[in-house]
């Protein structure tokens, strides 16, 4: 990577791959950054959620631009393949070159949004660049809980221009986002002793994409949470299906890759459930094999276990989660092509002795959409006898298509490649509505590089997009006088 142009900027990504930050844990990165603005003679401040702000004095000629300030965020998802040892709290990313792409083996990239800190580090490192004064500010824990932002105070910055670098569509620039809000339930349940004369087996789904429970929730991708628990709701339905272990997906803003459960059925019904399932694979072949080539569903054999969940609480929850809505609710009308309202059935856990956790997430760009669907959500699991809560959420960003900085983006877009820039809102959740909360007078946009399947271990980066991006800020900031 150290070999590619412009090598500062990938330098700098470089060192960001070798560092821990897992979201909540960003300790590591928060002291690489304090060290690069003292080595830098930058000032610099921190506040008590662990936001670091790094300042730059204008160049020549711009001293009387209005301060801008660029945004990114300092953790990342930590999503890996089952079979690959990592330890996200200690291991450096081991990253690899794949045609125009930066690829990891078997986990995250982190390039949402390290690419962001790492194009902001070499703005300031640079000594060439034409620019405003510079506020740079990364913010901690946005992937699991927007912290950062929502703790950020309102004295902390003094730009009144931002650009937001975590965006991963090339050529796009988002002038607005969603909002979102969580939906957790615990479902109670009662162990029992296995039957005896059951056969034992685990089947899993395998082999799917996974991604961003808001950027990509239109693309068709199968979820494996509903594909697993759709299979054994039609088994339950011929037989007496018993579970004894289930488990599926991890993070409530990442589409669920993978799932498992250990269940048994009468001994008499051994073969017909492999019958089901050879007829329910390719049913789901035929809804999404044209998005999800690498869809893998497996059935083993295995010992009876000593113990199963109770039978109430088992249906309660195999009925629960094929109701629970999964998906695009509603397209936005005024810009076509974009999701509106969206939720995301992101996981299924079971915690403590006695007690499931299932995660969900809903996104709107209508607030009162956003806590529609997330009610609908709870009364769907509130059926199933769970006890049900919200997270704090976080508010949407309104576009506005009057923006100046808007107008110098797609100015400089034009001049340096050509052609048009997109301009458009995003239904993944960006920290920019929060700092509207705080500084209602910026004028903001967000862009960045290409990226694809981000928030999965098939995540991948664009080399020449992130290339272009860089030329694209250049010159944004040299036109921002």
């Amino acid at each position: 990577m150290k070999t590619l142009e412009p090598k500062l900027l990938w330098n700098f990504f470089h060192d960001i791959t070798q560092i821990p930050r897992p979201s909540k844990k960003e300790e590591k990165v928060i002291a690489y950054l304090k060290n690069f603005a003292q080595q830098q003679n930058l000032g610099f401040k921190t506040d008590d959620a662990g936001n670091v702000l790094i300042l730059k004095p204008a160049t020549t000629g711009f001293e009387n631009a209005k301060t801008v300030i660029l945004q990114a965020h300092m953790d990342m998802v930590c999503e890996k393949n089952n079979e690959v040892k990592f330890n996200f709290d200690t291991d450096a990313i081991q990253y690899f070159i794949d045609g125009d792409f930066v690829r990891a083996k078997g986990t995250t990239l982190g390039g949402d949004n390290g690419i962001g800190m790492a194009m902001m580090l070499a703005v300031l490192a640079s000594a060439d660049l034409k620019h405003p004064a510079i506020e740079c500010l990364f913010t901690v824990d946005e992937e699991t809980g927007l912290t950062g932002a929502f703790a950020l105070g309102n004295d902390f910055m003094t730009g009144k221009v931002l650009i937001n670098l975590d965006s991963e569509d090339d050529g796009v620039i988002f002038i607005g986002c969603a909002g979102g809000i969580d939906t957790t339930a615990t479902l109670p349940y009662a162990e029992e002793k296995a039957p005896e004369g059951y056969f034992a087996f685990t089947v899993a789904v395998k082999g799917l994409k996974g991604g961003h429970s808001g950027d990509d929730i239109n693309k068709g991708l199968g979820n494996a949470n509903k594909i697993l628990n759709r299979y054994l709701w039609t088994v339950n339905k011929e037989t007496d299906l018993r579970i004894s272990k289930i488990d599926g997906g991890n993070l409530r803003n990442a589409i669920p890759r993978e799932a498992s459960a250990t269940v048994c059925v009468p001994w008499s019904e051994k073969e017909r459930v492999r019958v089901l399932l050879n007829y329910y694979i390719a049913d789901v072949e035929k809804e999404i094999g044209d998005t999800e080539p690498g869809f893998v569903m497996t059935l083993e054999s295995e010992k009876l276990p000593a113990t199963v969940i109770g039978k109430k609480a088992s249906d309660a929850l195999l009925n629960v989660l094929y109701a629970c809505p999964h998906g695009v609710k509603a397209m936005n009308r005024d810009m076509p092509g974009l999701v509106e309202t969206s939720t995301n059935l992101a996981s299924i856990k079971m915690k403590e002795k006695g007690q499931i956790l299932i995660t969900t997430s809903q996104r709107s760009s209508v607030e009162s959409s956003k806590y529609d669907i997330a009610n609908q959500v709870e009364s769907v699991l509130l059926l199933a006898g769970a006890s049900v809560t919200h997270g704090d959420g976080y508010p949407g960003w309104k576009p506005n298509v009057k923006s100046d900085i808007l107008k110098i983006a797609e100015q400089s877009y034009s001049e340096l490649f050509n052609e048009k820039a997109s301009v458009r809102a995003i239904h993944a959740g960006l920290e920019c509505g929060l700092f509207l909360e705080k500084y209602p007078y910026l004028d903001m946009i967000s862009i960045g590089p290409q990226m694809y399947g981000v928030h999965s271990p098939d995540e991948r980066l664009s080399i020449s997009s992130t290339q272009k991006c860089w030329k694209w800020l250049v010159s944004i900031l040299e036109k921002s006088h």
